[in-house]
């Protein structure tokens, strides 16, 4: 896919998520088959730029390209500052967070809250787009407000005129959180409306529904979030059945523990051993969800404290399993009970 003057891999972006698209998260979801990851959200408050947290969110060292880096805020100067500062340290598209519904950056009238103010979301676009004019800039953005108030249309516009070069759009309004399911409708009308490419977001679990959603919607491309959290080979499964129609085996527990253990040992590298091991306990929760005897194992692995630990409790969990056997989950269990 040609995209913003990059040559990527597929049309399958990985969403950025707070805590959990760090550089070990994105450089292995482009290794099984993502063409394109955005950065956790970077705060545009210049305060922070020399705190450890933003440093790391910012560290792209070894990333295949392009590096993109999403940055939140609501004072278009701040917005520019922090656009300015990621580009000089090597990000290549510059991303601006209008889609996080959480309250801590709502409250701030940041992220999605932002989508109520239209002439505040022009100056923010132009202001940032000016600020790098040789870089792209991109919007990430919600359905509307509230489902009364559905103005994405309006944003796309907004944004066109504003110079972004692409936009994502979740399929939920900021009111609906990530409650309920995700509508497609208003991404295929925008689609329909704007000349610069759209991807579409929300609720693509399975390569089954990210066809359905690219053929609805006539999107550029998907973005996949929660869902590739402790299953980073989606993208893969997504790229070979839109390419052939057919679906990959799942993969083997032998093949989840190879992938775990490659994760967990970038996580302690990128984040050293103490704040290494506290990351890795929700990476190993969501790998292992609902296999059998995960529950028991997960508890278990909360209350240790070492990377020798943590890797041990893996090995066994995983070695009590066959390498050959399908993957069989609690649910599973309870129906057959």
């Amino acid at each position: 896919m040609d995209y913003l003057g990059f040559k990527l891999r597929n049309n399958l972006f990985v969403a950025p998520m707070a805590g959990v698209t760090d550089r070990p998260f994105r450089q292995l979801c482009k290794k099984l088959g993502a063409g394109l990851a955005v950065s956790e959200m970077v705060t545009s408050n210049s305060l922070l730029y020399g705190s450890a947290k933003t440093r790391r969110r910012a560290d792209h060292t070894g990333e295949v390209e392009p590096i993109v880096v999403q940055i939140a805020g609501a004072d278009p100067e701040l917005l520019a500052q922090a656009a300015r500062y990621n580009v000089e340290r090597g990000a290549q598209i510059v991303d601006i967070n209008m889609g996080c519904p959480a309250k801590k950056v709502c409250n701030v009238m940041a992220g999605s809250a932002l989508m109520q103010n239209e002439a505040l979301v022009a100056r923010i676009l132009e202001t940032v787009v000016a600020a790098i004019p040789e870089t792209p800039v991109t919007l990430k953005f919600r359905t509307g407000w509230n489902r009364a108030n559905k103005n994405a249309p309006s944003i796309a516009h907004i944004a066109e005129d504003c110079g972004v070069r692409a936009i994502a759009i979740h399929g939920r309004t900021r009111a609906d959180q990530y409650m309920g399911e995700a509508e497609y409708d208003t991404i295929a009308l925008v689609k329909s409306r704007v000349n610069i490419p759209v991807i579409a977001n929300g609720d693509i679990a399975t390569p089954e529904k990210a066809k359905f959603v690219l053929d609805h919607t006539g999107a550029d491309g998907v973005m996949i979030g929660r869902a590739a959290q402790g299953k980073p080979w989606l993208f893969r499964e997504i790229e070979h059945y839109l390419r052939t129609g057919t679906v990959l085996p799942a993969p083997t527990f032998a093949e989840i523990h190879a992938i775990l253990r490659a994760h967990l040992a970038d996580l302690y590298d990128f984040y050293g051993e103490d704040t290494g091991v506290k990351i890795a306990r929700k990476h190993i929760s969501w790998y292992t969800k609902g296999i059998v005897g995960a529950a028991r194992f997960r508890h278990a692995m909360n209350q240790l404290e070492s990377v020798a630990a943590q890797l041990a409790a893996t090995d066994e969990f995983f070695a009590g399993h066959s390498a050959s056997e399908a993957i069989r989950y609690e649910d599973k269990e309870k129906k057959a009970a």
